[in-house]
């Protein structure tokens, strides 16, 4: 019987550094002999990308409500934990995924104010009984967020792009929150250090975790 496999998930504000750090800890895994799978919320599967357009990218949702938005969100994630994240840990293998359920805890419940309750009841329909095994928090300020954010832009910023300094805010407080609420299953990381260490501070706590070494 194979062993059941490991799922992590990276979390953090806008252009903290999560996709390089997911990549880097995959280049890690699979050197280390490891099979990995590396998804994103939302998206991950056909359906969840079509989502992700609506969500994220199309015109059509500037004036979408944060309830449609928070429906939308939990329609992507249990796509995709029931086509991908749960066949590949019941196959063994390391799933890497960038966001999930906190993701829609913090910015549709603190930052769009919906009620906690009603967040908390939606993620766990869509995710069932399925929690992240580690949730890695990439930290920067709000304004080093939104002057990332201003940097890598070249065309159209995104909805999430888009918003206010003080949505950031939010944002940001409402993962701090979560890291000293879970501390069991969060580890905060500091985002304004360089790439490499960056990168070897997760690997370190990776492979610590789940004795990977």
């Amino acid at each position: 019987m194979k062993e059941k496999g490991i799922f992590i998930t990276f979390e953090g504000c806008e252009a903290c550094g999560k996709t390089t750090q997911i990549n880097l800890l995959s280049e890690y895994l699979q050197k280390a002999n490891r099979s990995v799978v590396v998804t994103r919320e939302p998206g991950g599967t056909a359906i969840g990308e079509m989502v992700r357009h609506l969500l994220i990218e199309s015109a059509n949702a500037d004036n979408m409500v944060p309830e449609a938005e928070l429906l939308l969100f939990a329609a992507s994630r249990a796509q995709l934990v029931r086509e991908v994240i749960c066949p590949s840990l019941e196959e063994g293998k390391i799933i890497l995924c960038d966001r999930f359920l906190d993701s829609t805890t913090v910015y549709q419940g603190v930052a769009r104010r919906l009620a906690s309750e009603s967040v908390r009841t939606i993620n766990t329909f869509a995710v069932g009984e399925l929690m992240p095994d580690l949730t890695i928090v990439i930290d920067v300020s709000a304004d080093e967020s939104l002057l990332r954010v201003q940097r890598r832009t070249t065309g159209k910023c995104d909805r999430m792009e888009r918003e206010s300094i003080d949505f950031y805010k939010k944002v940001r407080e409402g993962y701090l929150c979560l890291v000293r609420q879970y501390p069991e299953r969060f580890v905060l990381v500091d985002g304004l250090l360089e790439v490499k260490k960056i990168s070897q501070r997760i690997w370190d706590i990776v492979g610590a975790r789940f004795l990977l070494k």
